[in-house]
């Protein structure tokens, strides 16, 4: 592949398919104790309802032509695959885009705002809010394909990233990031600031205030709650990350192993993470769930996208001060986005924020739960510095 930028379409083969099937058929759930829930981890009955559904009523091929509805290239940057969905607006001064995905999300995550982003007139908007949109799957991750070497942490990746962008042939252009993406973002606005227009982020990254006093002192009520739902999420619900980090090949095995397996891990985080009150579905439909798992399951990558997790953390990317991010940066606040929330005051100490937005609904997965929303918000800040 080279340099080069080629087109892509998504074409799984029957026999992964076939294979897939025959797994399901042959799933084994676990026992659980009666009167337990989602606090316990994935019950086990909402997994026989979604494997029932999976096995005899989920279409993938009408999934995977949804997904072929848009432009996709591939191309090869810095010795790995990176997949991209590419769409353009039909509006000439349209500003380029890039919408960076995390873990357990996918370019799944888009689906429904990239028509939004894409042709705002068709969706009730205007034409000065149009956007081309850049959508890659993560090195690791899904059509990207796995990663084949050490040293994929998310500094890399976001070089990458900028490579990626010049080869589409974009010279300024917004980025917009939420959990990987948040962080890549960052270091995109840090490593590309003359091309970077704005960066807009549903999870910005901040510090406590350094110094002898109580970095909590003059944060409001809201702020000290925010910080205390942090605090839990890390105590009753991170465990997932630290075992990502110490031994993603040996969880690599068993949800490489099983369709189920996987399920219910990526099932776990849409249920703890969404504006749901712990019930995934009623915030997503059951295909959506199954379509980004999918997309681990059938491109063989949830090993290499666990393995980003422990390339960040031994290549010290967390651990390391981040410069102030110069680049003007929008901040959505979801208020069911726990696991990272800080004070306003600590993120304007690593950004210079010119759009701070409360939104009343979704979590985590902004893009996928309200797609209405998180479509305003972004036009309204990338507005701000077209």
């Amino acid at each position: 592949m080279g340099d080069d930028v080629e087109p892509y379409r998504i074409a799984v083969p029957d026999a992964v398919l076939a294979d897939l099937a025959e797994r399901l058929d042959r799933t084994r759930l676990p026992d659980q104790i009666p009167g337990t829930g989602w606090d316990w981890g994935t019950p086990a009955p909402w997994l026989e309802a979604l494997v029932a559904h999976w096995r005899d009523g989920y279409d993938w091929r009408a999934e995977e032509a949804r997904l072929n509805a848009f432009a996709q290239v591939r191309t090869a940057i810095d010795g790995t695959g990176v997949h991209t969905l590419h769409v353009r607006s039909p509006h000439p001064d349209a500003l380029p885009l890039l919408l960076i995905h995390g873990w357990p999300g996918s370019v799944v995550e888009f689906c429904d705002v990239i028509p939004r982003l894409v042709d705002p007139v068709a969706h009730g908007g205007d034409a000065a809010d149009a956007f081309h949109v850049v959508v890659p799957s993560l090195p690791g991750h899904g059509f990207s394909g796995p990663t084949r070497e050490a040293g994929w942490d998310v500094a890399r990746i976001a070089a990458a990233l900028t490579v990626l962008m010049g080869r589409l042939g974009y010279g300024r252009y917004g980025v917009q990031g939420g959990d990987w993406g948040a962080q890549i973002g960052t270091r995109l606005a840090l490593l590309d600031p003359d091309r970077v227009a704005g960066l807009h982020l549903n999870m910005a990254l901040a510090t406590p205030p350094t110094g002898s006093g109580d970095p909590t002192a003059d944060l409001t009520d809201d702020e000290r709650a925010d910080l205390a739902a942090m605090t839990r999420f890390q105590r009753e619900q991170a465990a997932y990350a630290a075992l990502h980090i110490s031994a993603p090949q040996t969880l690599g095995a068993a949800l490489s192993d099983s369709p189920v397996g996987l399920l219910a891990w990526i099932g776990e985080r849409f249920a703890g993470w969404s504006d749901g009150d712990g019930d995934p579905l009623s915030v997503f439909t059951a295909d959506q769930i199954l379509t980004d798992v999918m997309t681990y399951w059938v491109t063989g990558t949830i090993t290499s996208s666990l393995r980003l997790y422990r390339e960040t953390a031994i290549g010290g990317a967390l651990r390391t001060p981040l410069p102030f991010v110069d680049v003007p940066t929008g901040v959505a606040r979801y208020p069911g986005e726990h696991v990272l929330r800080f004070p306003r005051s600590w993120v304007e100490r690593q950004y210079r924020v010119t759009h701070w937005a409360v939104l009343p609904r979704g979590g985590h997965f902004a893009a996928m739960e309200q797609p209405d929303l998180f479509t305003d918000d972004v036009r309204t800040f990338f507005r701000t510095v077209r």
